[in-house]
């Protein structure tokens, strides 16, 4: 028993751990904590803490400690005392109802935990964990405190339940799921919508702090209800796709009563703005009820309701000045269409008063552009919706968006331009420098613009031809403020961003030729600004416009360059008389006029640089060759022309990954005509020839700059990455192949050995040799007379073994690192398997390293691991098993020296064998062992290794038993063992496989009343 001053021991270190500012202090109390917490009678402690604890933060760890014992996978708690914790609990939050918030909640956290793990656990033919409205029904009849914490108590375990957790099979989770779906979840919703009825019935004080605390819990059981994933789909809970809700067919009744939405529409109109966000999240899920549950004729009336409900609140818009509110209201909005037809909506009685109110409401929250600027997505999802639909709705009733549609675009863009002015004047963040939401939001609005597309068009060619008016009269001005030429450029960057989207949308509608020469107009203004722009780079640039220059560019390629355009498109005839551009090919020169352009003068910029030849390796290399700029870049590849293959003292190594973007355009490029013509690749080559000759004349000395060596290495292998790539025919790439070797691969090798310990030199090149031996479309057939493929793997080999990792051994939790421990255990299994004398010879320190990630990996989730490792172990104990029976043999020949080692190691560390025959035991007994033939592979070898330890574990088990089950345990052990010889011959362990499965069979039925496990740890002695 705790004694009174260990109580009081306790209680500081607690008060330390938590309130401490003195790092040391609080390092010291966590770690006498978790001692505590690891200590074999830590269930009694955390009973006396709580009974008799003074401080809240003693509640709080005794409640955290009782958590984490009946969460524990090994060694699981029994199932009376896991009952007693549970009925103790919900007698300590009845007595104590006024307890620190963060210790309540860690009980009910405590309780929720229990019930779900317990779900499937029986006494008596009786689910003992599932009374959970029983339970908390004498909380219900309470005080009011008592009222919070009987919902919180059903909220958390609402919530906990829906949670997969990391410890326990997704499988266990989804069948506990599914039974407290169909057993609970629809009495506990019911049960949260009545309390509802009731609070709101009443005259509320909300200013009382507990009447306010109630009604906020109730709102969130029945938020948490309405949230369950019921058919287990929703495993990204930060994607708000999901739209459908999949409501099961119990709870039809709820649902074709009008009175529960109606409900949640009264609640948000009568309670205060702060509660009002979760009634509308509820609303939310409401409307999203999948479409099957009603038949077309409730489904008319549902959505009649629902779209009385929302103009009321577009009525009253009061409470939509909170940010929350408003942000949960527009997502209510976007779900009108995201679950309903346009066919449908326009059917409602009130629909044209409706979509003029969302329509002035889209309009001014576009207009107020500072206001929650995250929530303007939903209201574009909305428009953009409705828009796609108008070709194709079939009801007679008037849909009335060729009235209201063109009055969002024109919401939207204005707001953007007028926006530009303020941002700069009083410094706020830009939304331009977010591209992703600046891209998601022209995505939308591509769709929204082309519903009456010759008003889009007539807007942006004035707002268009206003800005690059004023823009050129300020440059030729004098006497221009910068802060005036700014706002233009900021203006006229968000229309260039606006054009592209536009005419990108033409992809989702039917396009006639009217419209195709609007894109004309719009098209020809972008490239008069671009010529305008690019004269003045020199002097100065906008690196906001060149990237909205750039997106132009990349949506004007996908819908009018290519093979599938009509070349008698509208458009280019528009191109043809304003800018003499009369065929796609001219049009291709300007597009390379403009990518040569972007490179020679935004080469230190990385994101121009970047998306520049993105549209570069984009664009078709057939029609590129013939132009005369493209030869031009094939035949001056440098540093002179293009800045960025420069060797910049000033840059990171990591910033010249674009160079292997370029020269994998360029190498697609050269293939087309290249053929057998190895004076024309030699040409192509001389600069990466004079930079490999630059780095071997600094190899050859003994004082070389490092740096300026680092940087000439790292470019030029990431050049030859990109040329590698792009020759994926035999011929060219013999030509490289010809080319680097033997002349240029000991550079590499040399690099290697002098800079092994720099990731941003090796990394690239390990990735060239891995590009030089990759079959690409069959380019490494050699001729059968060839030595070159024994030539290749010979230098790579001498590559890797070069870059030695042979002391790297690398201590962390390899479960930390899911991609690379797959591939570590895969390494482990390969040497087990066949190199078993390597790894005997290894040092002792890195033997047991090996081990202890093995048994680490037996317990992993991920099952590919976990069957991994027991074939490591499995190769490991038997290579010990043959060692030990011949060196008992009269006539044995002597133990190799490397195995003489391994043995001793063993031998001088029982502990890490005997750990792992404990833990694959108590998996394949009381865990959910989705592997259990991998799991009886090991298993014997082990048993026949420790017998002695195994019949102390056997007896562990068994006397942990209720004294009445304690014959049938034994019984099953001796089966497990029954007609098993002392070897691991194949016939040998197929028999104990099969005796295995009987006895996991038969321990499961013995025990199913009653769960006890084993300390593997009590056994290590």
């Amino acid at each position: 028993h705790l004694d009174q001053p260990s109580l009081a021991q306790l209680e500081i270190l607690c008060k330390q751990l938590y309130e401490t500012t003195d790092t040391s202090t609080r390092l010291q109390a966590e770690k006498a904590l978790v001692e505590f917490t690891n200590s074999p009678d830590c269930l009694s402690k955390c009973q006396l803490l709580l009974e008799r604890g003074s401080s809240s933060y003693s509640q709080l760890l005794a409640a955290t400690c009782l958590s984490k014992l009946v969460s524990r996978t090994s060694n699981p708690l029994p199932l009376e005392q896991r009952i007693d914790i549970r009925n103790y609990v919900l007698n300590y939050l009845a007595t104590r109802p006024k307890l620190a918030a963060f210790v309540t909640q860690a009980l009910i956290q405590l309780y929720a935990r229990i019930t779900k793990l317990g779900w499937f656990d029986c006494q008596k033919e009786d689910y003992v964990f599932r009374n959970v409205i029983v339970d908390v029904t004498r909380f219900l009849q309470d005080s009011v405190e008592h009222c919070i914490i009987g919902v919180t108590i059903l909220s958390q375990l609402t919530n906990e339940i829906n949670q997969a957790d990391t410890t326990h099979p997704l499988t266990k989770h989804r069948k506990i799921a599914s039974s407290f779906r169909d057993s609970s979840l629809f009495d506990i919703f019911t049960l949260s919508c009545n309390l509802l009825k009731q609070a709101s019935g009443k005259n509320l004080n909300l200013n009382d702090e507990g009447q306010h605390g109630l009604l906020m819990q109730l709102l969130k059981l029945a938020h948490n209800c309405l949230n369950f994933d019921f058919i287990g789909t929703s495993t990204d809970e930060s994607s708000d796709d999901l739209c459908t809700v999949q409501i099961p067919t119990s709870w039809r009744s709820a649902f074709l009563d009008s009175s529960t939405l109606q409900l949640f529409f009264d609640l948000y109109h009568s309670i205060p703005p702060s509660l009002s966000p979760l009634v509308l999240s509820c609303l939310v899920q409401i409307a999203s009820v999948r479409r099957s549950l009603f038949n077309n004729a409730e489904r008319a009336k549902f959505l009649s309701h629902l779209v009385d409900g929302v103009k009321r609140i577009l009525e009253n818009p009061q409470s939509l000045s909170d940010p929350n509110n408003y942000h949960e209201f527009c997502r209510l909005l976007a779900r009108l269409k995201s679950n309903y037809q346009l066919g449908e909506l326009v059917k409602v009685e009130n629909y044209p008063e409706v979509i003029r109110l969302i329509a002035n409401f889209t309009v001014t929250s576009l207009q107020h552009w500072e206001f929650a600027p995250n929530s303007v997505h939903y209201l574009l999802s909305l428009w953009q919706r409705l828009a796609a639909s108008v070709p194709y709705v079939k009801a007679t009733e008037p849909h009335m968006l060729e009235t209201f549609t063109p009055e969002v675009t024109k919401a939207y863009i204005t707001s953007r331009l007028e926006s530009v002015h303020i941002i700069l004047r009083d410094g706020l963040e830009d939304p331009l420098d977010d591209a992703g939401l600046v891209q998601q939001q022209l995505d939308q609005l591509s769709t929204i613009g082309r519903c009456e597309y010759e008003k889009t068009c007539a807007l942006l060619v004035q707002l268009f031809d206003q800005s690059a008016q004023s823009y050129q009269e300020l440059l030729q001005s004098t006497n221009s403020s910068s802060m005036d030429i700014a706002v233009q450029e900021g203006r006229l960057t968000w229309l260039v961003y606006i054009i592209g989207a536009v005419i990108g949308g033409r992809v989702s509608f039917a396009s006639t030729d009217e419209q195709d020469a609007m894109d004309g107009e719009l098209v020809c203004r972008v490239l008069q600004l671009m010529n305008l722009t690019d004269s003045r780079l020199a002097q100065a640039g906008n690196e906001k416009l060149e990237l909205a220059m750039l997106s132009f560019f990349e949506q004007f390629r996908k819908i009018y360059i290519g093979d599938q355009v009509q070349k008698s498109s509208k458009l280019y005839r528009r191109l043809s008389e304003v800018l003499g551009l009369n065929d796609e090919t001219m049009v291709l020169s300007v597009f390379i006029g403009k990518i040569i352009t972007n490179l020679k003068y935004w080469g230190q910029c990385e994101p121009i640089t970047s998306k520049t030849l993105q549209l570069l390796n984009d664009l078709s290399v057939r029609k590129l060759v013939k132009l005369s700029a493209v030869q031009f870049m094939l035949n001056n590849h440098t540093s002179e022309h293009f800045s960025f293959l420069g060797v910049n003292n000033q840059s990171n190594l990591s910033d010249m990954r674009c160079r292997t973007t370029f020269y994998t355009a360029l190498g697609r490029l050269l293939m087309v005509d290249l053929g057998e013509d190895e004076d024309q690749f030699e040409q192509f080559m001389l600069p990466l020839t004079a930079a490999f000759e630059a780095v071997a004349q600094m190899f050859s000395t003994n004082t070389f700059n490092e740096q300026e060596a680092q940087r000439t290495l790292v470019g030029l292998v990431r050049d030859l990455r990109g040329i590698a790539f792009a020759f994926n025919a035999k011929t060219s790439f013999m030509m490289l192949f010809d080319w680097i070797y033997p002349s240029y691969i000991p550079i590499l090798q040399r690099a290697i050995e002098l800079w092994y310990h720099v990731p941003a030199c090796t990394t690239p090149v390990l990735k060239l040799m891995a590009e030089l031996v990759h079959n690409r479309s069959q380019r490494l057939q050699f001729d059968v007379s060839s030595p070159n493929g024994i030539l290749l793997f010979r230098e790579t080999s001498k590559m890797i073994t070069t870059y030695d990792l042979s002391d790297c051994c690398v201590v962390c939790s390899w479960q930390d690192y899911p991609k690379l421990s797959q591939s570590y255990y895969s390494l482990l299994e390969v040497l087990t398997q066949d190199h078993m004398n390597f790894i005997a010879s290894l040092e002792p320190h890195v033997v047991l390293y090996i081990l202890s990630s093995i048994s680490e990996g037996l317990t992993a989730l991920d099952t590919m691991v976990c069957t991994g490792c027991c074939s490591s172990l499995d190769h490991i104990v038997t290579y010990l098993f043959k060692q030990l029976s011949r060196s008992t043999k009269k006539r044995a020949a002597p133990m190799a020296q490397e195995s003489d080692r391994f043995f001793h190691i063993m031998q001088q560390h029982p502990e890490m064998i005997q750990q792992m025959l404990s833990t694959v035991l108590n998996i394949i007994i009381f865990e959910d062992c989705r592997n259990q033939w991998s799991m009886s592979r090991p298993l014997l070898g082990l048993i026949l290794l420790n017998e002695k330890y195994f019949a102390d574990l056997r007896n562990s088990i068994v006397n942990s038993q209720p004294p009445e089950k304690q014959q049938a345990m034994h019984l099953c052990f001796e089966n497990l063992m029954e007609g098993i010889e002392r070897n691991l011959l194949t016939k040998n362990r197929d028999r104990f496989t099969q005796n295995l499965s009987v006895f996991r069979r038969e321990v499961n039925d013995s025990m199913k009343n009653s769960t006890y496990g084993v300390n593997s740890n009590d056994m290590m002695s």
